[in-house]
């Protein structure tokens, strides 16, 4: 394999030849420059072997070149703390511009530590989604990181709501999952706990929404549980056909864990449109979902990965009308208080306005 052919493995998604040409302009624009990039781009390679680390100095390259110029672009923001936050580091490095980054989960939780500190290090500030989130970045940044700002993802609240359904004697109970089907969402710690319902006689009809990698090993789960007329799988549907599923569900379920990579959700948007649309909810402890779901108050919240508990959690929540009914209003109310995402928004464009000296001038945000 020559270089070129190796550069193409590296860069497939963009004009090789392009990008090539233009990073050369930029080495001989600013030579100085460029080899500083180039030196961080070798250091940040030897900590993980990753060659990708070379893709994302060449798309800065080709966006200094290419975009930035008379474009009037004064700050860099990236979403996601892996690659577009590198290729972000990138340009910052080429162009002299300051920039920022969103971080989620995955790309929190998966990523290199050393790589993560540099970019907290070097950002002029970064956003994320949960408080656990938010105290994990500055504890990754030895104190002297970025100031990290802690912004809800937050939901159209308008969107969704819905009357509650009450659960009274019913001869078959409404249950519902939506969820990717990857190894971070428990999924099977779901269906052993329907397994446990149905044997203990209660008549279950379990939807599953969703699709993802691990498809196959939970449809295969399915049928080893015999659960093949309980759990009904339907794969990935429109919007309007998962809320119609909301208004039916009378119990929403999920049993987050942290996947063998680290992977894990910080507070799963499900579970706010559930608790939005008067659902009631029962989840896992893991990551930030108490940051949402208050074990006894808005929801019921196990330890992830046991069955038995999610199932006993299950069953308080559809048989205990008194507490059913707390549920249902007192989450309603703290999506409505903490994860609109109007409210949301404008705190996040307070952030930008506070933290970028150019921004400072704009007009309010009730103003536009």
């Amino acid at each position: 394999m020559n270089y070129y052919d190796l550069l193409t493995v590296l860069i497939p998604n963009c004009n090789l030849r392009r990008s090539s040409f233009l990073n050369l302009l930029l080495v001989w624009r600013k030579p100085r420059t460029y080899a500083t990039a180039l030196k961080m781009a070798f250091r940040r390679f030897r900590r993980t072997r990753r060659l990708a680390t070379f893709k994302h100095l060449l798309q800065a390259g080709y966006l200094v070149q290419r975009f930035l110029p008379g474009k009037n672009v004064v700050h860099l923001h990236a979403h996601f703390a892996h690659s577009p936050t590198s290729v972000a580091l990138f340009t910052s490095q080429l162009s002299g511009l300051q920039f920022s980054f969103t971080a989620h989960a995955k790309d929190i939780y998966t990523s290199d530590h050393r790589q993560l500190r540099e970019k907290l290090c070097l950002a002029k500030f970064a956003v994320t989604c949960t408080e656990t989130n938010r105290k994990y970045l500055e504890a990754t940044g030895d104190g002297d990181a970025s100031s990290v700002h802690r912004i809800y993802h937050g939901i159209d609240i308008d969107l969704f709501s819905g009357d509650p359904v009450v659960v009274k004697n019913k001869d078959e109970y409404q249950i519902l999952t939506v969820a990717r089907i990857i190894a971070k969402k428990g999924l099977p710690t779901v269906l052993h706990a329907i397994r446990r319902l149905c044997d203990s006689g209660y008549r279950i009809r379990h939807t599953l929404i969703g699709d993802g990698d691990q498809r196959a090993k939970i449809l295969a789960l399915i049928r080893k549980l015999e659960l093949e007329n309980t759990t009904r799988w339907l794969g990935t549907q429109p919007h309007e056909t998962v809320l119609d599923y909301y208004r039916k569900a009378d119990l929403f379920v999920l049993g987050c864990e942290v996947a063998p990579d680290g992977d894990r959700d910080g507070i799963p948007n499900v579970l706010l449109e559930s608790m939005a649309m008067g659902v009631p909810v029962v989840a896992t402890t893991v990551s930030a979902i108490p940051e949402l779901v208050e074990d006894g108050r808005s929801g019921l919240l196990v330890p992830p990965g046991d069955p038995e508990k999610l199932a006993a959690a299950m069953v308080r929540m559809l048989t205990n009308t008194s507490l059913r009914r707390q549920v249902i209003e007192k989450g309603r109310n703290r999506v409505i208080q903490y994860f609109d995402n109007k409210k949301l928004i404008k705190d996040l464009a307070t952030i930008f306005r506070q933290q970028i000296p150019e921004f400072k001038d704009l007009m309010n945000w009730e103003e536009k």
